[in-house]
């Protein structure tokens, strides 16, 4: 496992309370699901809690919100080279953009 992912997944471990870009949604009996801010998460946030997106489409996610600025929708991610609508499907419950 790459160490770099690694510590982060520790860190979101043991933060995850404190952090503006994710929140917990309701608990459905032993498992939480978390959000992701798409517009306030950093890349490392975003590559260790979405599926299928590693460290170069987080970049690319957050090069894109730096200059185009927020996103208004989940489906705006489409626009991002290397984000497709599967991606986004497979990650719907866990996008925020608000």
């Amino acid at each position: 496992m790459n160490v770099r992912i690694f510590f982060y997944t520790l860190l979101f471990v043991f933060s995850i309370a404190g952090s503006p870009a994710m929140a917990d949604s309701p608990q459905t009996g032993d498992e939480i699901q978390v959000t992701v801010n798409v517009n306030t998460a950093s890349a490392e946030e975003l590559a260790t809690l979405l599926s299928g997106v590693g460290l170069s489409k987080a970049n690319a996610i957050v090069m894109y919100r730096d200059k185009n600025g927020p996103f208004e929708s989940q489906d705006e991610l489409s626009k991002v080279k290397g984000i497709g609508t599967a991606t986004i499907a497979k990650n719907a419950q866990r996008l925020r953009v608000k």
